[in-house]
């Protein structure tokens, strides 16, 4: 949950043609990362002629498709991104697929249906300007998906459906069935009160914690039952409109992250309090106007320290190498990439991996010192909206461009 593996030999120097197992192209673009279980690569995707959304299955060693499912219909609801935003999770048997239209559905790995449901039909419409993502995690049997949203309807088709509320949902990976829905209120404003956040779990003193961002605040929760622990906000003190939320939290040595957006501070709140928590409990923030900010990528902790991607002006893209106990920049270091950063990084074996828009990817060491391993492009070129992140496993690479998707390793 912190964008970090511990799979070894992961492929270092590749380009389209050199290091490739296996390419295929995808039946159209989406936001998501692919995920790698028991031998099985398993996306969303999405058929832009027929307005289909697609869960998609393959062989890790051959790129064989498996199986295709059309799990709902529906493109997008702005020209920015389309309804396949969302990653898929598995347990190791089942794997569960959710798109921005509140369709859900989980497969056994052989692609056997096993329950299927519309979110908004049983819990009401979403309150998004923008098109709505988050991944939904699993956790001990239950599926999580957090709906943070506006309280009022913002477009046509939401009118007449009263007010509504932010909500963390649990409901059985067997079945399908509620095991709870809590509220989770804020004191956001508009599309500030929007998020498209993914909600973290994270292992502390012994317990673990559910840890939410979005509506101008950070909260933790108990996984089991949705109850709110603790919460800290606000990067946002004169309530401005428009800030809505994108990089999901991230935590390691007792520090979890919150990234403000538009350039804001990156605050570090200090774990293991309860209640409503003031500004003794931020350990640090950064500069304003520092580049250690992130309007979109959320942040990679990886090995004991935290590497946070930064879009600049004048096309300066930045990785940022950050102490998490005292927010010291151990390095800044612009990237010397065009496209914009917002996938976000993931590591492994010692590496980091970042992608741009336009699927230029560039590999670095991690630790205390800048290390520059590798510097390619994947494609798709200057048009590209890449926005999946780098899968890592044993081995093995999946890179997911707007219309590929590339295994590499041997």
């Amino acid at each position: 949950m912190d964008g970090s593996s511990s799979a070894k030999n992961v492929p270092i120097s590749f380009t389209q043609e050199k290091n490739v197992r296996w390419s295929i192209p995808m039946p159209g673009s989406a936001a998501s990362t692919p995920i790698i279980s028991n031998g099985k690569v398993f996306v969303t995707s999405t058929d832009p002629k027929k307005e289909e959304l697609l869960a998609l299955a393959y062989d890790l060693k051959s790129g064989k498709q498996l199986w295709s499912h059309v799990v709902g219909t529906g493109l997008n609801q702005d020209d920015r991104s389309n309804y396949a935003g969302a990653s898929p999770v598995s347990d190791g048997k089942h794997v569960l697929f959710f798109y921005g239209t509140g369709d859900m559905a989980v497969y056994n790995h052989e692609g056997k249906l096993q329950w299927k449901k519309n979110i908004q039909d049983e819990y009401g419409k979403f309150y998004f300007l923008w098109t709505f993502s988050t991944s939904p995690i699993l956790h001990d049997g239950k599926i999580i998906l957090q709906v943070l949203q506006r309280d009022t309807p913002v477009h046509k088709a939401h009118q007449g459906g009263g007010k509504h509320d932010s909500f963390i949902l649990a409901l059985s990976l067997s079945d399908g069935k509620k095991i709870y829905k809590t509220s989770r209120a804020d004191e956001a404003r508009s599309e500030s009160k929007e998020a498209f956040s993914t909600p973290v779990l994270y292992d502390f003193e012994g317990k673990t914690q559910l840890l939410v961002t979005g509506g101008d605040c950070i909260t933790g929760h108990d996984p089991d039952t949705g109850k709110e622990l603790w919460r800290w906000g606000t990067w946002n003190p004169n309530k401005i409109g428009h800030w809505r939320l994108v990089p999901s939290p991230v935590a390691g040595k007792g520090i979890a992250l919150a990234c403000a957006p538009k350039g804001a501070p990156v605050y570090a709140v200090k774990l293991g309090k309860s209640g409503n928590l003031d500004n003794s409990s931020i350990s640090w923030q950064s500069e304003n106007g520092s580049n250690v900010s992130s309007d979109v990528p959320t942040p990679l902790f990886y090995e004991g320290l935290f590497y946070i991607a930064h879009n600049g002006k004048k096309r300066s893209h930045t990785l940022n190498c950050v102490e998490p106990m005292s927010g010291k920049v151990l390095w800044s270091e612009d990237l010397g990439v065009d496209g914009k950063i917002e996938a976000s990084p993931t590591a492994a074996d010692g590496k980091i991996y970042i992608v741009t828009h336009y699927g230029e990817v560039v590999v670095v060491a991690s630790g205390k010192k800048f290390k520059k391993l590798h510097h390619t492009n994947m494609g798709p070129g200057r048009n590209g909206r890449v926005r999946s992140s780098i899968a890592l496993a044993n081995g093995t690479a999946l890179i997911r461009t707007d219309n590929k998707l590339f295994c590499l390793g041997k």
